[in-house]
């Protein structure tokens, strides 16, 4: 099977009626976080959630973006994930720069207390959907893991990994026949899951990983698909965001700076104009494209 280096494979292993899915993220997962200087527990834990994003935003059936927002008061202030229904994703970290000098610690210890919402902006809606998801469990895999199962009505269960170079995860659902199929495939399926190591997760091929855990089940494996990292320019978005401001208050930031700088926190990047790229907005001319960092 060929497939690209970040990608969602899902399957089913057909005699039990359990669904699944396996998650491997490499250049997409580096992409985020390039130039960002995470911390190792922040990057981890983004890393899990941006591999719990690919896996539920691979489920939207329709053109949309599902967000994931994930926030406290502690030193990790928050983790924010979209991912499209063709598995482009962007995503973030916020955090107070007194956890670069912490070492691992459990994810409620840096979140403190926190939430995690839910936004599906579905172009054929008036209104994006949004829901709060109260914070059952420690660490982003028991998070996931009782909202997939509140949501959907059915058990599952979510095993994530993530260092530097990739980020991973194995997703299990019990369908509703499961138990008529074999009263004891779910608890014996989830328990071999439960064996897969961190370092698997992250570097075994999904065929071959799928054969070292279930290796008398009958799998089959549907297409990969591959997930992308997608943060483009929108120099339309960040205009129009300017002439929302007013050529007073531009041109009041503009005395006192020299420039303008409009900040996309989440792609990283900086749209920067000039007195004159100001002017020729502002005179409803199609300026040359301002500095971009």
């Amino acid at each position: 099977m060929t497939m690209a280096d970040s990608y969602v494979l899902r399957f089913l292993l057909e005699d039990l009626d359990i669904r699944g899915a396996f998650v491997r993220l490499g250049t997409a997962w580096q992409a985020m976080q390039a130039d960002r200087g995470y911390p190792a527990p922040v990057a981890r834990l983004l890393g899990e959630m941006t591999a719990t994003a690919a896996i539920i935003g691979g489920n939207l059936k329709q053109p949309g973006r599902l967000s994931f927002q994930l926030s406290g008061h502690g030193p990790l202030k928050s983790l924010i994930l979209d991912c499209t229904q063709d598995l482009k994703i962007r995503g973030m970290a916020r955090f107070d720069p007194a956890l670069a000098d912490r070492a691992e610690a459990p994810l409620r210890k840096l979140l403190g207390d926190g939430r995690l919402l839910l936004t599906l902006d579905n172009p054929l809606a008036q209104l994006p959907y949004q829901s709060f998801v109260p914070l059952e469990g420690g660490s982003i895999a028991e998070i996931f893991e009782h909202y997939l199962a509140q949501s959907e009505q059915q058990p599952a269960r979510l095993f994530l990994a993530a260092d530097d170079k990739a980020a991973a995860g194995l997703f299990l659902q019990k369908l509703p026949s499961a138990d008529e199929r074999d009263a004891d495939g779910w608890n014996r399926i989830a328990h071999l899951a439960s064996t897969a190591k961190p370092e698997e997760l992250l570097t075994l091929r999904p065929e071959a990983l799928l054969t070292r855990l279930f290796a008398e089940e009958d799998k089959r494996l549907f297409e990969a698909r591959e997930v992308t990292y997608h943060c483009p320019e929108d120099w339309e978005k960040v205009r129009g965001m300017v002439l929302q401001l007013g050529r007073g208050e531009v041109e009041a930031i503009l005395a006192e700076h020299g420039e303008l700088v409009v900040r996309d926190d989440i792609c990283n990047r900086d749209y920067r104009f000039s007195a004159a790229d100001i002017a020729e907005l502002f005179a409803g001319a199609a300026p040359a494209k301002p500095t971009l960092h």
